[in-house]
């Protein structure tokens, strides 16, 4: 599912509100969850999954098409662990 899709969907179920109004609430949506990522914390939405960050060492990698090593700095990776409830449905248990 696309972003727009998603915008679809919740126009569909939700026809009391303007195509804006969905537009915003899912703005902010992504935006708290990015923000709060930034800033070192996690975001858990019970039933879905939680999202988070882990820290990745500085390695050195090689440039694919030189084979030249090149330095790749240490970084903080967002990472997602899907809930129970997710995890069952996707395994139809």
């Amino acid at each position: 599912m696309i972003r727009s899709e998603l915008l679809q969907k919740l126009a569909h179920d939700n026809p009391d509100l303007r195509a804006q109004e969905i537009e915003q609430v899912v703005d902010i949506f992504f935006e708290e969850i990015a923000q709060r990522l930034a800033e070192g914390g996690r975001v858990e939405l019970r039933g879905f999954g939680a999202f988070s960050t882990r820290e990745r060492e500085a390695r050195t990698g090689r440039n694919p098409r030189t084979g030249e090593a090149v330095d790749v700095p240490a970084k903080r990776v967002p990472y997602f662990k899907p809930g129970k409830e997710m995890r069952n449905a996707l395994n139809d248990e």
